[in-house]
């Protein structure tokens, strides 16, 4: 045959090109079939900053990804060319025309867009992505949002804003933390750039630990919780801190009634490292010195924080940041009253391809209290006592982009915890005791694997898997205690010593995670989520709020962890191109083992503690609604929630199921913002939520003419104290610029706080009436009982 096509240069050549264009096809197919990664990291234009949660999305398709918690994306395609797309609400769009033939790096600078009033914009993610994200029972603020929140005493605080959400609700004016769908506020995990802060409040509950100025980014996560996050069983709340402007010196502050703060930032090297300053510092107690009497003279009550952070971008493939935080309250007059959170972090993001992007986190949290007394009769006689909860942790955090429809997250963390629940010194003119309790040491690990899959334009499914350990372990002991009848004291039988690092106890738990979102139409979505969470740690008070001096305990042999499993559904909507979005959601969530306590318990360094503890059962449902204003003149949400949030514990409340102490049946929250023009914005909130239940006496003896309560019923949270609502006002008055490009900016704050003077009860307490002793009767306590104006300046260059 060859002889044949040799002597047929016709035929020949005919077979030449019918293998010439054989081998084309074949390697144009082979070519289409051929996939390459597109990837980078999106960043403000002015300051450097990397922007979470950017929409990468092919032009005219639904094919694209997000932006994750460091800026970084990473999108693969098959070769080919291609119009991409980055947009984030505030900025201006970038399109660029990409010609797939290679992996590339596209790194991404955004300039903010410059927004005449009609069209403000008070969010900073992606208009349509309450819709079209897998989060579900989560809400973001930005900075931007919580400025334009009328303030306590006209100070931005997080913390606060973060209670105007839906789900989310306080037990009154003063109280530290926050409560979420009925969880209590140990069930809370709060963190600052992956650490956590085990007392989030300043000054009793009325400000944040959270410098504004700092803050970049935060998020709540109420349900639906993804499987990198774990060992709190009701919500996450995720603080991210600025990375400083590594493209020219800025600063800000501002001066208020309370306190002062500033912010500098600025490169190292520029667009390669760079840092952030921010620090604050109540004065208080300098403006009121002059008019205290010598008793009072040396009184001392203030706080301050600093948040401080340094990063370098050591090549495309290395960015290494080290931050940290640490705050002290200072509170005293004849005795010594201080505490705070100190924390550490170092992050290393390292590229290994394209496609594979890790976050490495270790951190180091530190939180403390010193209570000390001195008796000024006698001399060198005192009470010292200290107490701490200290963390040391890696995250090695993996994320994978599979491909365009399935992305992957996986890692592991390890958390070494010492506590440290009471060091406690006696001191007399002539001897010491040592009354402290011995330190407890434990170990938690996590391991997850997480996938978000795309199926098609309609449905998308987020799932994975946690696997905790949680190991109590040596050096100290451990006690057996006996039995006891319901709500009663148990007695310790046996006392065992442990050497370091011994095994007490082991827990392990399997935390499996589900989201499901189902597109209806470009502007509706239906999502569902289940999660189930494991804690390992409690935080022991009985008080009506949380003080500083609570006490951190671990999981014991005695103690067992905290389980959650929560289901949601929600409806998602948005209106007249993004300008409203709205969200409909309910939840159920069933709670083991929660901590309570025997009547009577002693709590204060009490070596046998865990002896007046018991545990329960719980549950919380409810209904969400969130209708947020996005765009114009007037934005803002209105918010409620109606949830109800029991308890059942054997021995307590004749073993029926009883309210908890931050159950609110109603909550509501109206928070608005107007700009009339370029020089004033005015702001308003109106709060309603149901009173809080108490327990109240239902009898009472008289014995010598002494009234003394009885709970004849032996009931629990009996009564709700009066309804809490409140509203509050503020205007701003921006200062006009002189020039078109002047880089100083100022403005003014002027606030009323309870405009109508709503005396809103705390707590309830009955006394007997001094004129007539065989009367009793009820004092309502109120933290703040009258209106609060204040002033405050701010600036920014």
């Amino acid at each position: 045959m060859l002889k044949s096509l040799e002597n047929n240069p016709k035929a020949l050549h005919m077979k030449y090109a019918a293998l010439l264009v054989l081998s084309f096809l074949l390697s144009s197919f082979l070519q289409a079939q051929e996939k390459f990664t597109i990837s980078g990291y999106v960043r403000d234009a002015k300051s450097g900053e990397t922007l979470i949660g950017v929409n990468i999305v092919l032009k005219g398709t639904t094919t694209g990804t997000t932006t994750n918690p460091y800026g970084f994306y990473s999108l693969t395609l098959p070769a080919g060319n291609y119009q991409i797309v980055y947009s984030f609400v505030g900025y201006q769009p970038v399109v660029k025309e990409i010609a797939l033939t290679a992996n590339r790096r596209e790194d991404i600078e955004l300039k903010e867009e410059n927004i005449e009033l009609k069209e403000v914009v008070v969010t900073a993610e992606a208009a349509d992505a309450a819709v079209k994200s897998m989060e579900m029972s989560v809400n973001k603020l930005d900075i931007k949002t919580i400025q334009r929140i009328p303030a306590f005493l006209g100070e931005v605080d997080i913390i606060r804003s973060v209670q105007l959400l839906p789900g989310v609700s306080t037990v009154g004016e003063g109280a530290t933390g926050f409560n979420v769908r009925g969880g209590s506020i140990d069930q809370n995990l709060v963190l600052i750039d992956e650490a956590p802060v085990y007392n989030s409040a300043h000054l009793f509950g009325f400000f944040s630990v959270f410098n504004p100025d700092a803050v970049k980014d935060v998020k709540l996560i109420k349900g639906g919780i993804p499987s990198p996050y774990g060992g709190r069983i009701s919500s996450i709340l995720d603080v991210r801190t600025k990375e400083g402007n590594n493209k020219e010196f800025a600063m800000q502050g501002g001066i208020g009634a309370i306190f002062s703060r500033l912010t500098l930032e600025a490169p190292l090297i520029k667009d390669k490292a760079s840092f952030i300053l921010a620090g604050r510092r109540s004065y208080i107690d300098i403006l009121a010195k002059p008019f205290l009497n010598n008793d009072l003279r040396n009184s001392r009550f203030y706080f301050y924080d600093l948040t401080a952070k340094v990063n370098w971008k050591a090549n495309e493939r290395n960015n290494f940041f080290l931050s940290g935080y640490f705050g002290r309250d200072v509170f005293g007059s004849g005795f010594d009253f201080n505490w705070g959170n100190a924390t550490t972090t170092f992050r290393w993001n390292h590229l290994y391809s394209e496609r594979l992007f890790m976050n490495f986190t270790a951190f180091y949290s530190n939180y403390d209290y010193l209570l000390g007394f001195r008796d000024s009769g006698v001399q060198g006689s005192r009470f010292d006592w200290r107490s701490n909860i200290i963390n040391y942790s890696i995250k090695p955090d993996l994320i994978y982009y599979l491909n365009a429809k399935n992305t992957l997250r996986f890692g592991m963390q390890s958390i070494l915890y010492d506590f440290r629940p009471g060091k406690a010194i006696i001191t007399s003119a002539d001897r010491t005791s040592d009354i402290s309790l011995d330190s407890k040491y434990a170990l938690e690990t996590g391991i997850y694997l997480d996938n978000e899959q795309k199926i098609n334009d309609q449905l998308t499914l987020q799932y994975g898997i946690r696997y905790s350990m949680f190991n109590y372990m040596g050096r100290g002991e451990a006690f057996t205690f006996g039995e006891a009848p319901p709500n009663t004291r148990r007695l310790p039988i046996e006392i065992r010593t442990y050497g370091q690092f011994e095994t007490i106890r082991r827990y392990e738990n399997l935390e499996p995670r589900l989201a499901i979102n189902f597109s209806l139409s470009p502007t509706s979505s239906l999502k569902a989520s289940y999660n189930r969470m494991a804690q390992y740690i409690h935080l022991v008070s009985n008080t009506a709020a949380s003080t500083p001096l609570d006490i951190w305990t671990p999981s014991t042999n005695n103690i067992l962890p905290q389980l959650a499993d929560q289901i949601a559904l929600g409806y998602f909507r948005n209106f007249r191109e993004n300008m409203f979005e709205t969200s409909l959601e309910v939840y159920y969530k069933s709670m083991q083992n929660q901590l309570d306590y025997i009547d009577n318990a002693d709590l204060l360094l009490n070596r046998f503690l865990e002896g007046d503890l018991i545990q329960g059962i719980g549950r919380a449902y409810g209904m969400e609604l969130f209708i947020r204003k996005t765009k114009g003149k007037l934005t803002g949400w209105i918010s409620y929630t109606l949830a109800k949030s029991e308890r059942k514990v054997e021995g307590i409340n004749n073993n029926t199921w009883f309210p908890n102490r931050f159950d609110r049946r109603h909550n509501g929250n109206i928070s608005l913002a107007y700009d009339l023009n370029k020089t004033w914005q005015f702001s308003a909130n109106f709060i309603f939520q149901t009173g809080t239940p108490v327990t109240f006496p239902t009898g009472r003896y008289e014995v010598q003419g002494l009234i003394i309560p009885h709970n004849v019923e032996n009931s629990r949270n009996n009564v709700r104290i009066a309804p809490y609502h409140r509203l509050d006002l503020s205007a701003t008055r921006y200062n006009p610029k002189k020039k078109p490009n002047q880089r100083w900016e100022s403005y003014w704050v002027f606030s009323i706080y309870n405009v109508y003077n709503r005396r809103n009860p705390f707590a309830i307490y009955f006394r007997q009436n001094p004129d007539n002793p065989v009367n009793t009767e009820a004092i309502r306590f109120s933290v703040v009982g009258s209106f609060v104006p204040a002033i405050s300046y701010n600036f920014k260059y």
